[in-house]
């Protein structure tokens, strides 16, 4: 087992880096599963050779939610533009957490599809946010493909933004952003996993690129700035200040709550024995950053189902409560 308490210190070229807003480093990893397209077009290509799904229609999909607590957290308001939809709310926790499942009816993003989420928590609202199935972001014949988001977190509110693995096909070409704006005493949970190629069919991320960059701000001041380049088949692939030979990454963030040296050395407790995977815990400015660089998506995701087990209580005097569609 190998644990990283400086894990991957100097992602700077891959810019795979985390700052709190005092400028201190964190660490770097992150996270997904592969799964195939299906079909016999796919099923017939060789390994290595690049798959570019193209589209006659470019998707322009937004996906607008309003959660307020109305003797209960309720979905307010919602709008939803194809191919982006959303399941009909649902409360296994009872009426004070709205567990929402968001889908993509598409199946994946292609080059030039344009995404937007626009998202806001009411005071003393809780909200569980996770996707129907792992998302796929599909090679491209040279169109960006970009996905947006804007989160606002009123007072006392939490949101819970928990979504299943997402792969990266080779030669994809992505840039994403998300924003999220906290109150005073509102907490943001998230994670994200990555899987970089298909790698069950021999494939790797030898060509495309990734651009990431994740914000989390209050009182505007900045709590959380994380930006993430990945230019495939570069030597940041293989580097031990990138990906080092591994196709799955993962980073799971808790931001709102100060958090304690014993609470991160209780994470820490949690990392599993593993020959293969680096695991890392370190503190935010006012929050908990966890990263994962791996071979196996279901082993960053028990990982982090086991942190958010430990910290739910903490933060939030509840026990999880899994979405059903993981099961």
């Amino acid at each position: 087992m190998r644990i990283a308490t400086s894990l991957l210190a100097n992602l700077s070229a891959i810019r795979f880096v985390a700052t709190a807003g005092n400028g201190s480093s964190a660490f770097a990893v992150l996270c997904a599963t592969a799964f195939g397209l299906g079909g016999n077009a796919d099923e017939n290509r060789m390994p290595g050779e690049l798959l570019v799904i193209t589209s006659q229609q470019q998707w322009q999909g937004c996906l607008e939610l309003d959660f307020r607590q109305r003797q209960g957290t309720q979905l307010s308001r919602s709008f939803v533009q194809a191919p982006l939809k959303v399941q009909r709310p649902f409360y296994p926790e009872g009426p004070e957490v709205c567990h929402l499942v968001t889908l993509h009816t598409a199946g994946g993003v292609v080059g030039g599809d344009r995404l937007s989420f626009n998202l806001q928590l009411h005071p003393q609202s809780h909200a569980l946010i996770t996707t129907a199935a792992a998302g796929k972001w599909y090679g491209s014949n040279g169109s960006e493909a970009i996905q947006t988001a804007h989160i606002a977190i009123a007072a006392g509110a939490c949101l819970e933004w928990l979504p299943q693995e997402t792969i990266v096909f080779n030669g994809a070409q992505v840039r994403q952003s998300m924003r999220v704006e906290l109150a005073e005493d509102a907490l943001w949970l998230g994670w994200e996993v990555l899987r970089f190629g298909r790698t069950a069919r021999g494939e790797q991320f030898a060509s495309g690129e990734w651009r990431s960059r994740t914000e989390v701000w209050q009182h505007d001041r900045p709590l959380w700035v994380d930006p993430q380049w990945l230019i495939g088949g570069s030597s940041m692939l293989t580097s031990p200040h990138g990906l080092w030979h591994c196709p799955v990454v993962g980073s799971f963030a808790v931001v709102g709550r100060s958090v304690s040296a014993e609470i991160v050395e209780q994470v820490r407790s949690l990392i599993p024995p593993s020959e293969q995977a680096e695991f890392g815990a370190t503190r935010l400015l006012a929050g908990l950053l966890c990263r994962y660089r791996g071979q196996s998506t279901a082993e960053a995701r028990r990982w982090f189902t086991a942190v958010w087990g430990l910290l739910r209580p903490m933060v939030l005097n509840r026990p999880i409560c899994q979405p059903r569609v993981w099961q």
